[in-house]
């Protein structure tokens, strides 16, 4: 089995945000990690290659040339491959540039499962795995919280996130599914994978290796998406306030709104 993982590097929001004059991320200034549900999707990625000998996982990656560490990290992490998608004509690139340039590299990819993260925690948008499934066509299963593979049957059923439940729902594979942080917890990298990251080849591709994509869908030019005002500033909300009579009135108070949450 061949399964493709799209992560991306995105900005450390601990260490700031940095805005270029058009709005857009400075990337190139800040620190950055793997995005959290990128991590989960490619820890699920593992797990299934864990249990289903002979699979194959590729980590892809569209970003600056320093998206390299998000890609070794990952092959420190289990991964078999990395390929980095960069070129100075794709920078600016809104949801839509994005998912068609990733979906003109997968194009030269052999694959059977394709898995990204629900949203990137640098715009939040959780568009660009469904916009990937759109471009080539495939199925697409969101907000994954479990995921089963039936190699012999060629179809995998996944948990879908449903508000205080879940659906289950099964597709046949080639499809893209999107992984939710809460998927699980990833595993830390390994000393022998650490050595073979460090070693490993990444294979770098840029504009002219992208298949079945037309210049006006890629870069800032391409991106339909305009950005009238960015800021790291968020303000938050007064929230609401009680004042029991009584720390009986207060527990009763805090546990009927977990109940009304189904938190508990």
């Amino acid at each position: 089995m061949k399964i493709i993982v799209c992560i991306k590097q995105v900005p450390d929001t601990k260490g700031g945000v940095k805005f270029n004059p058009d709005g857009t991320l400075d990337r190139g200034a800040m620190l950055a990690i793997m995005n959290p549900d990128d991590k989960a999707g490619l820890e699920a990625a593992l797990r299934i290659k864990d249990t289903h000998p002979g699979t194959e996982v590729t980590v892809l990656t569209m970003g600056l040339p320093k998206a390299t560490d998000v890609l070794r990290e990952a092959i420190a992490m289990g991964a078999d491959k990395g390929v980095l998608i960069t070129d100075r004509v794709l920078g600016g690139a809104d949801t839509w540039a994005t998912s068609t340039t990733i979906a003109g590299a997968i194009r030269n990819l052999e694959y059977d499962l394709i898995i990204t993260g629900r949203q990137a925690i640098d715009g939040d948008t959780a568009q660009v795995g469904p916009q990937i499934a759109e471009h080539l066509g495939l199925p697409v299963i969101s907000y994954a919280q479990d995921i089963q593979i039936d190699e012999a049957n060629k179809t995998v059923t996944v948990q879908r996130q449903y508000d205080d439940r879940y659906h289950v729902l099964e597709a046949q594979m080639p499809c893209l599914i999107t992984a939710l942080s809460e998927l699980n917890e990833p595993r830390y990298m390994s000393v022998g994978g650490i050595f073979d990251a460090f070693q490993a080849e990444i294979t770098t591709w840029g504009r002219a290796d992208l298949k079945d994509v037309d210049d006006a869908n890629i870069g800032l030019a391409g991106s339909p998406t305009k950005i009238a005002k960015a800021s790291d500033k968020v303000r938050k909300g007064a929230g609401e306030k009680v004042a029991p009579d009584s720390p009986e009135e207060a527990v009763s108070y805090i546990v009927g709104k977990l109940t009304e949450k189904h938190v508990i």
